[in-house]
């Protein structure tokens, strides 16, 4: 591997020069430094980020603590942060912690002392005080869940994604709607089923919910629910679905029931993930810009983190829309 004295000797300066160069410190003649640039890129040279950050009082590494990463939204909003972080110089560690709170608290406390300038995080919603205590030390910003009105955050208009959802079936002519949602003690769960309730009332129809195991998730969660929903209501012709993965569940239960999609049911995703388009009846869900959402989170993270300890800003919150994709399973 290529060291700065093998730059340095390639481009025949001194190593502080090409130091100089590099973290643009200083002047360096523009002749100069674009003999640096060459040999760097002919060496393959990869300059020593975390040493750079310690002389530099911070580490450029940023923690992305998410519940999961298989098959979520999370999975585009932890991309989005890596690539916006990587133009910035900062590295990232990724904590899947499992939507765990045991594990969400265990890795808190290790990252709080290692080698992280900041946090963005998608909590469980069960180490809210120990986030808070950890903020005093370092950059946090809440992503996708949103718990802690004190702390920065990044996420979508959940209640008009539940509302809308409602909306666009009715529009089909559905008026017997089922929802399969998440623990009311996590925020976006909380939020669509405040959605829903609005225009189920506005339409003067019936509220239709279905909960099982709350240690389910996803797919086998969706499922379950949707046995549930189609047992208790003859007259079910929708069903929302908090995520694509639970709308996977749906699907597959709805046919080994032998009920059409969208003949008998249609089926309907609250959080929108690339792969919808890509099953064998497409599922129409609310699209959300997770990549759009992890470059935001990642450039306000690192604003704060440059501004300094010393610096003082008030507390943001970005707030998304998403977009209705309407799909095989609606139409």
């Amino acid at each position: 591997m290529a060291t700065l004295k093998d730059v340095a000797a390639l481009a025949h300066v001194d190593v502080s020069t090409v130091s100089r160069a590099l973290n643009n410190t200083s002047y360096v003649h523009p002749e100069t430094k674009a003999r640096i640039m060459a040999a760097v890129k002919e060496l393959s040279y990869q300059p020593n980020i975390l040493a750079r950050g310690l002389r530099q009082g911070k580490r450029n590494i940023i923690a992305i603590i998410i519940p999961m990463l298989s098959f979520s939204i999370f999975a585009e909003v932890a991309s989005g942060i890596e690539e916006e972080a990587r133009k910035h110089g900062y590295a990232t560690i990724i904590v899947n912690t499992g939507n765990d709170k045991a594990v969400e608290k265990e890795s808190l406390n290790k990252l709080r002392t290692g080698f992280v300038d900041g946090m963005i995080i998608a909590g469980t919603g069960e180490n809210n005080r120990l986030i808070r205590d950890i903020s005093s030390d370092m950059p946090v910003v809440q992503v996708i869940r949103h718990f802690d009105p004190k702390l920065d955050s990044v996420v979508v208009n959940y209640a008009d994604i539940g509302y809308q959802s409602v909306l666009h079936l009715i529009h089909k002519g559905c008026r017997n709607i089922g929802l399969i949602n998440g623990s009311s003690s996590i925020s976006p769960y909380a939020e669509r089923y405040k959605g829903y309730k609005r225009a189920i009332q506005e339409n003067n129809l019936e509220e239709i919910t279905a909960e099982r195991d709350s240690k389910l998730r996803g797919m086998k969660y969706g499922y379950d629910c949707t046995l549930k929903l189609i047992d208790e209501n003859s007259h079910l012709d929708a069903i929302m679905a908090a995520t694509d993965s639970q709308g996977l569940g749906v699907i597959r239960a709805l046919t080994e029931n032998r009920l059409r999609i969208p003949d008998d049911i249609r089926v309907l995703s609250m959080t929108g993930h690339r792969v919808g388009d890509m099953l064998e009846t497409s599922l129409t869900s609310m699209e959300l810009p997770g990549l759009e959402i992890g470059s935001c989170a990642a450039d306000m993270i690192i604003r704060t983190i440059e501004a300094g300890s010393d610096a003082r800003h008030p507390t943001q919150h970005l707030t998304f829309s998403a977009v209705l994709a309407e799909r095989e399973s609606t139409q």
